[in-house]
């Protein structure tokens, strides 16, 4: 497998950029990227997806003077190769935090292509309609991403995750899998056949399942960025926090096994072949699957793997229970477990209907097959796409929103622990956010806004915020903010989990003040 600059021989105890508490425990940083598919509807002419995405970030331009800008929730968003709209959210500590900033991210799309479609009915028609996608497969066979971040102490090997990480993101897509139609069947993932290589550093000449460049954002001797690739889009709420909470305790039973220096109970689970083990797995439902498999793993072999990683994972909650659950500052380790237990209980029993109120493919199957029975026989594939299309579709979709408006999807996810003073509420005041739908939100309607509070984002946002205010020129990335005119000022801010201010932070910020 490709190597990089590997300088986990630190011992996690030296002094260093990184405090030895975040070194020794479970706490972690986690992020989500997110590539939208464009295109438009009833206009009188042709616009491609090109010119429609440009419209769509004409007041991103105006405002950033580019059409790659941080936003004032610490969020980025930018323009990427092939028109592809994509938002970045910003760091978060807990799972519950990031799926807030993702589905900020799907609501700020939303807001751009609606205040596009307005310009563009002026130029192409009354019947013009712009759709945003957050799915990975255009009509083209075109592939797009979403891609998960971790932070991963750097004593552990490359070769480590991808022999014991790996299996678990294969067959994880058993419950967080987008799914798709194709001609050949339903597939619970829309990634798979797209997927070629387990682990590299290209992104554009092939498609790993994890990225190994080294883009930490944060102190290099202590952390390197998982990148993730393997994921589907996920409009399920439950979804994208099962898969980032998930992933976290795997990742911290490798850790600590690595650290103390002994075995992890992974170590026998990696596929010979991983690309053909996941496109076996994006075929679970089909039950010729077994016959046509390409690796050892069958269908039920895919269940059985996840059972594995999660006898593994609830031995070790039990034998550390503290320690793991400080890592997740919103989200009830135990609600994790239960709700993993409960996905695969249901995926045992082939129950697509309890799994349709989580988990996305099993939505969109449970609708097709419906469909199916009013007719009275198949579906064309052509129809088939349309309701796929229209359940990713952020910008003027109906399917999503009415789903989860019959309860047939839930939206906002359970388990998680309030914020603030242990009486049940939010410190903002949003609520108990174990209430279900309307306080998620209201956590993502603050969240389009707001930074998480307990990371550097709070530093970024606070500070975007102050130079919009000031119309000073600006720049910043994830670790570094700029001021670049009257005077030039800057600040680096390196350790992720840190949101308190700096000498230099608070300078800048003055120097924005006296300014305005």
């Amino acid at each position: 497998m490709p190597q990089l600059r590997d300088s986990g021989t630190r011992a996690a105890h030296d002094a260093g950029a990184t405090p030895a508490a975040e070194l020794d425990g479970f706490q972690r940083i986690f992020g989500i990227e997110t590539e939208y598919g464009v295109s438009v509807t009833g206009a009188d002419r042709p616009v491609d997806a090109g010119q429609v995405a440009m419209t769509m970030f004409q007041p991103v331009v105006s405002r950033a003077r580019s059409t790659n800008t941080y936003l004032d929730n610490g969020a980025r968003l930018y323009l990427d190769v092939g028109s592809h709209p994509e938002y970045a959210t910003a760091e978060a500590r807990d799972p519950l935090d990031a799926l807030a900033q993702d589905a900020a991210g799907e609501r700020i799309m939303a807001s751009l292509a609606a205040e596009a479609q307005k310009r563009l009915r002026e130029s192409h028609g009354a019947g013009a309609a712009i759709h945003v996608f957050k799915n990975n497969v255009d009509s083209a066979g075109h592939a797009f991403g979403c891609h998960e971040n971790y932070l991963v102490r750097r004593f552990v090997p490359l070769e480590t995750i991808e022999r014991q990480l790996l299996p678990f993101l294969i067959t994880r897509q058993l419950y967080t899998g987008a799914g798709r139609f194709t001609s050949d069947g339903f597939q619970i993932t829309q990634r798979a056949d797209f997927l070629d290589e387990a682990v590299s550093s290209a992104t554009t000449r092939s498609r790993p399942m994890v990225n190994t460049r080294d883009e930490p954002h944060a102190d290099p001797e202590s952390f390197r960025r998982l990148h993730v690739i393997i994921g589907d889009s996920n409009r399920s709420h439950w979804a994208t926090w099962m898969k980032l909470a998930s992933t976290h305790l795997v990742l911290c039973v490798i850790e600590e096994a690595v650290r103390r220096g002994v075995p992890s109970g992974f170590e026998d689970l990696a596929f010979d072949d991983p690309a053909a083990a996941n496109r076996m797995v994006s075929r679970w439902l089909d039950a010729d699957a077994a016959e046509h498999a390409e690796s050892g793993a069958s269908p039920v072999d895919a269940l059985a793997v996840q059972h594995r990683y999660l006898d593994a994972v609830e031995a070790f909650v039990r034998g550390r229970h503290a320690a793991v659950a400080a890592s997740l500052p919103r989200t009830d380790v135990d609600a994790v477990l239960d709700a993993w237990r409960w996905a695969l209980d249901a995926l045992g029993r082939r129950d697509v209907a309890a799994l349709a109120t989580r988990v996305d493919w099993a939505a969109k199957y449970r609708l097709a097959e419906a469909m199916r029975r009013r007719k009275g026989g198949d579906l064309p594939l052509a129809q088939l796409e349309r309701m796929e299309l229209d359940y990713h579709d952020v910008a003027n979709g109906r399917l999503y929103a009415s789903l989860v408006a019959h309860g047939q999807l839930a939206e906002g996810v359970s388990g998680v622990v309030p914020a603030g003073d242990g009486d049940g509420t939010c410190a903002d005041g949003c609520g108990d956010v174990r209430d279900g739908s309307t306080t998620m939100d209201a956590l993502v309607r603050r969240a389009m806004h707001t930074p998480p509070a307990d990371t550097r984002a709070a530093l970024r946002g606070a500070f975007v915020r102050r130079a919009l205010d000031a119309g000073a020129q600006f720049s910043c990335d994830w670790t570094t903010l700029v001021v670049s005119a009257p005077l030039r000022r800057e600040t680096t801010l390196l350790d992720p989990f840190h949101a308190g201010e700096t000498d230099d932070y608070r300078a800048l910020m003055a120097a924005l003040q006296t300014n305005r």
